[in-house]
């Protein structure tokens, strides 16, 4: 019997994920549906040039999506669903440090690591913890019964987890056995038409939105599933013409006339959503929640360690202008920050080494003998540069998609000190190692830059990354 490989069932994952979703969440149809115009419109406009971070068939079946769990126990679990996947965790991010409101979450993602499995497919999903623990948002006695009620829950069944192991352990599944993995995979995933406490949620809700929709009922739901557009600021107007209703602004870098880099977000506005609600007295009655949105997003390369401490230097800059400026639009204060801090040629970025690129020997490329420099295999043509997408996510165009989706800031006390989570606390948490993007990223680089030298019979190269 065939096996059914692991990122053949990460393909099928999402596609189901997206079938489900867009059955649960009609205006998540018409976000893919404006996302595919887009895309087509921009590929006519601007041929090969608009497929320089991605062919437009990657491009068009990309999705991220979002989970948040409460506690390491059920992180490690969705670790174990994933790793079947072909995923692994990737990053830390701490979202109650990003976020102006109170959003009491550390997160991490799972994603592929490898090139040629991101080539396949490239299905990533941002998952949030709970942090309990954390004084700021939660007294002793809501923290004691919190825990009490995230413990007494199951959100993944044994036979899940079971031909989860399976499926990492063998590197795939039987065909059958592959069905069965996947519909109990995306069925864990709905949204449960189980009734909500009223009184439970209500109470976390006024310390977090965020931490209502993860401890104040007794499973888990994608949050959102994220095409991926060419053209951010174009589908932005285009929802909104629909009369879709968008948050106020597109989180991350802005547009400007130099390469996209990392990433840009934005998302029309959590719907409410009818669901039954449990009264204090038994009864059950009919109310609405705000918990899902439709989140899109335009991918840019990845910036080095260099380019990424110059991202957030350029972001405080524009802090302090456009706080210095009332009278002018951040959009216009970003722009102009970001022309006058950043290279506005992919060329410049590299040879700033801000960005990272892949490295391939031409294949119409000069006779004679090659330098030895990769700079100059560069400039006269014996190797050709092409940017490596941003994979991962930004702590901050998170926090603001999470907050600019909340109904209040919810509560936070400043004057506690803060529980200290960190990328080994996560990972010891949960059982596996958690990769560095920026390792991943310079790995894919020096590779090519191997294979390219290779090809070329250059046993040493100058000025390397």
């Amino acid at each position: 019997m065939s096996t059914i490989a692991p990122w053949q069932l990460r393909a099928a994952f999402a596609r189901r994920l997206s079938t489900m979703y867009g059955r649960e969440v009609p205006a998540y149809q018409t976000l893919v549906q404006v996302s595919e115009e887009v895309n087509r419109d921009v590929v006519s406009r601007e041929g090969d040039r608009a497929q320089r971070l991605g062919t437009i068939d990657r491009i068009t079946a990309e999705r991220h999506g979002a989970i948040r769990v409460g506690t390491p126990a059920e992180l490690a679990q969705v670790a174990r669903i994933f790793g079947a996947l072909g995923m692994r965790p990737v990053g830390f991010y701490d979202l109650r440090e990003a976020a102006k409101s109170a959003v009491p979450v550390i997160s991490t993602a799972f994603r592929p690591v490898d090139a040629d499995e991101l080539a396949r497919n490239p299905f990533r999903v941002f998952t949030s913890m709970l942090t309990p623990a954390d004084p700021r948002f939660f007294s002793p006695g809501l923290r004691t019964r919190l825990e009490t009620f995230l413990a007494a829950r199951e959100l993944f069944g044994p036979e899940l987890l079971g031909l989860a192991d399976r499926a990492e352990a063998e590197h795939g599944l039987p065909a059958d056995d592959a069905e069965r993995f996947l519909d109990l995979a995306v069925q864990a995933f709905e949204l449960s038409p189980e009734p909500v406490d009223r009184a439970w949620y209500a109470e976390l809700e006024a310390v977090s939105a965020v931490a209502a929709d993860i401890g104040g009922v007794r499973s888990t739901h994608i949050n959102h599933l994220t095409p991926r557009v060419l053209d951010i600021d174009e589908l932005y107007r285009r929802m909104t013409g629909r009369g879709i209703e968008m948050i106020d602004a597109i989180q991350g870098p802005p547009r400007w006339r130099g390469p996209d880099v990392l990433l840009r977000q934005t998302s029309f506005r959590a719907l409410a959503e009818p669901r039954a609600l449990r009264e204090p007295d038994g009864t059950i009655t009919t109310g609405a929640l705000r918990v899902r949105f439709g989140e899109v997003e335009a991918r840019g390369v990845a910036l080095t360690p260099k380019g990424r401490s110059r991202y957030d230097t350029l972001l405080t800059e524009i802090d302090q202008r456009s706080a210095g400026s009332p009278g002018r639009s951040r959009a216009d204060v970003a722009v102009e920050v970001w022309e006058q801090g950043l290279p506005d040629t992919e060329a410049g970025l590299r040879e700033q080494d801000l960005a990272y690129f892949t490295y391939t020997a031409a294949a119409g490329r000069p006779g004679g003998v090659p330098p030895e420099s990769l700079s100059d295999l560069v400039e006269q043509g014996w190797v050709t540069a092409t940017p490596i997408v941003y994979e991962d996510f930004l702590p901050r165009s998170a926090a603001g998609i999470f907050q600019s989706n909340l109904g209040s800031e919810g509560s936070r006390d400043t004057r506690a000190t803060g529980v200290g989570y960190d990328q080994d606390w996560l990972a010891g948490a949960i059982g596996r190692d958690i990769h560095n993007p920026f390792h991943l990223y310079a790995r894919e680089q020096t590779a090519s830059i191997e294979t390219a030298a290779a090809t070329l019979h250059l046993t040493t190269l100058k000025d390397i990354p």
